[in-house]
């Protein structure tokens, strides 16, 4: 089954084959966090943290809008984080190769019900750098393992089978991304620095 991808005001639109998403987490780390204050709209939870949902590429096909993807890095080495310009919201986020196949679909981007993408997708399964959270949250030291594991398979398969070129977020033949790379300064992003954190 396709799962619909669309921005908040509908003008980049796109699917996900949910089959191929291997698992769901809420991540609560210090640079997420920077990432939703940069985006300055709705989505950190109530605790700082953005779920995703872990996928390849290949599973995502974008059908209109793609002159409103942008992508913006946190800093020079950061990961490529992909967000729809005309209303700030968020795509999913990618390492900067892309020979690693992989995406993490961010949860505001998915129109679907909470409903159904547990009955799609399943429920999340872990949540991460909960030491970060904003609220206290428990930790899934076991779940975390299992997801971590499953994914790392899901790139090995797609590099050792050249799978890795299908993707919607670099040109095949260059490796580079489709789209010009704001990278933050370092005043920047300290300037979306939760208070009392120091940055990653």
């Amino acid at each position: 089954m396709t799962l619909n991808l669309r921005c908040r005001c509908g003008k980049l639109r796109g699917q996900v084959d949910s089959k191929r998403v291997t698992a769901r987490a809420v991540c609560y780390c210090k640079d997420c966090q920077a990432y939703g204050h940069f985006l300055g709209t709705d989505v950190l939870d109530s605790a700082g943290g953005t779920e995703v949902a872990a996928t390849l590429p290949a599973a995502l096909r974008f059908e209109a809008g793609l002159e409103h993807l942008a992508c913006m890095s946190l800093s020079p080495k950061g990961i490529y984080r992909w967000y729809a310009s005309c209303c700030r919201t968020p795509i999913g986020n990618t390492p900067r190769e892309q020979t690693t196949a992989y995406v993490g679909l961010v949860r505001a981007c998915l129109d679907a019900s909470d409903e159904a993408l547990n009955r799609e997708l399943g429920a999340v399964r872990c949540r991460v750098n909960t030491k970060s959270a904003a609220a206290p949250v428990s930790s899934s030291g076991l779940a975390t393992a299992w997801v971590v594991g499953k994914v790392g398979s899901m790139i090995m398969k797609a590099r050792l089978t050249g799978a890795y070129r299908d993707n919607p977020f670099f040109r095949a033949h260059t490796g580079e991304p489709v789209k010009p790379v704001q990278v933050l300064s370092l005043e920047e992003r300290k300037a979306l620095t939760p208070k009392g954190q120091r940055l990653s």
